[in-house]
């Protein structure tokens, strides 16, 4: 007689287990958004994944999420400003979608809307079996924002999709359609305060000749644990940069799968991440090169402090039709202490012979000649490290040029060194 032994799930499996069943009644959505949502928590019954799944090797996610806090529909979570002033501003606190705003040119509906009558059953899609944060963002999503940019639309003011939480659990959606030839900034504002538990999937489609520009800001309490994807898809000539700084979190992962689908699309990637404490944050990002006469570049800096641990996975697909492929990865850390870890793993797929790909990485300390001539001109030793430090990350800042863009971005770096510095 065969037995076939049960799986002895860990603390959080069995709370998100529990959660499901608990909440499965209040969750909106058809019958086809239920099976969609099935589907994913047997994929979380099965297990979270463990470092032996070679995406999620530095981040033994069965390992670090020891606890899952309940759902907590007490808890106010409060309001914070836009980070670009003028931006128009589409909030959600604890998972709940707010008042929406009008924008000209711009179609906006609740996800809760959309989940209610099962036309957004076909894109709750998971990536892969090892997807952990697309299956648990599918099996609780209860809201978010859609947005629809029409074609030739070019706003002049940025949308700040913010996703506000005060503990308990949130799971949110936040789809964004760029039609032909528009021009918009996008900014998502992951934030909040307690020890909560976010999962936030964001799904972006920039269509022929499109440019989008999109920043993640991530700062959550160092209590938090944040799990989010970002998914974009390029059309022909579509330009996208996105931007991602983590300032925060106990526990991080920020995913990035983006496509290039169009001839002559062109992604950029700048990171920036700010470690410190005991916290964990991974990002991890896989690019496919899908046809001919694309690029793309992923400049990522580090700075690691205090016993926090970070980690870049990049990876670059080049497809067998994919010639005349651009793509270059850079991934530079400074460690600050010798308790702080950092681990890095580029790679390359190359399956076209007329490309031009490439990829680095580096790992240091500040440089003690360059500490030495600043404090020889007069600078402490505190300030000198902090201009240090500073100008290490400004580069890849800087780059986005736009004042009204880089200036809030610098505060914020001065606030994180005011804590951490």
């Amino acid at each position: 007689m065969n037995m076939r032994a049960e799986i002895q799930r860990t603390p959080a499996e069995a709370a998100l287990v529990d959660a499901f069943g608990e909440r499965l009644s209040l969750l909106p959505g058809d019958g086809a958004i239920m099976v969609k949502r099935d589907d994913a928590i047997e994929q979380v019954k099965a297990g979270l994944p463990t470092r032996r799944v070679e995406s999620w090797h530095y981040t033994d996610l069965r390992r670090l999420l020891a606890t899952v806090p309940a759902f907590d529909a007490s808890v106010k979570a409060k309001s914070v400003a836009p980070l670009i002033e003028g931006s128009t501003v589409l909030s959600l606190a604890n998972g709940v979608s707010q008042a929406v705003s009008s924008i000209e040119g711009v179609t906006l509906q609740r996800l809760a809307d959309k989940l209610t009558d099962g036309s957004y059953a076909a894109a709750l899609v998971t990536y892969g079996t090892d997807d952990a944060i697309g299956a648990i963002n599918t099996a609780f999503v209860a809201d978010g924002y859609f947005v629809d940019i029409e074609a030739g639309v070019q706003l002049d003011k940025p949308v700040e999709l913010q996703n506000l939480q005060a503990g308990g659990q949130s799971h949110v959606r936040l789809p964004v359609c760029v039609g032909a030839g528009a021009k918009a900034t996008i900014v998502e504002r992951q934030t909040g305060e307690g020890a909560g538990l976010v999962s936030s999937v964001s799904q972006l489609l920039v269509g022929d000749d499109a440019e989008v520009l999109w920043l993640i800001v991530q700062d959550q309490p160092e209590t938090a644990t944040h799990l989010a994807q970002f998914k974009a898809e390029l059309g022909k000539n579509a330009k996208l940069t996105l931007f991602v700084m983590n300032a925060g979190g106990k526990l991080v992962r920020q995913e990035v799968i983006v496509k290039a689908s169009g001839e002559g699309a062109d992604f950029k990637l700048r990171g920036v991440n700010l470690l410190a404490g005991d916290s964990h944050v991974d990002v991890t990002m896989v690019l496919d090169h899908a046809v001919p006469h694309t690029s793309s570049t992923e400049v990522v800096r580090n700075v690691v402090t205090g016993r926090a641990k970070g980690v870049f996975q990049g990876r670059i697909n080049v497809h067998q039709i994919a010639q005349k492929t651009d793509a270059r990865m850079a991934c530079n850390t400074l460690l600050l202490s010798d308790d702080g870890e950092f681990s890095t793993k580029p790679e390359l797929e190359i399956f076209a012979d007329d490309v031009a790909c490439g990829h680095g990485a580096t790992v240091t300390e500040i440089d003690h000649n360059h500490l030495f001539y600043l404090m020889a001109r007069g600078i402490d030793e505190k300030s000198a490290r902090g201009l240090l430090i500073r100008a290490f990350l400004a580069e890849v800042i800087e780059e986005l040029e736009d004042e009204s863009v880089v200036d809030p971005l610098e505060e914020l770096l001065s606030n994180w060194f005011a804590t951490h510095g």
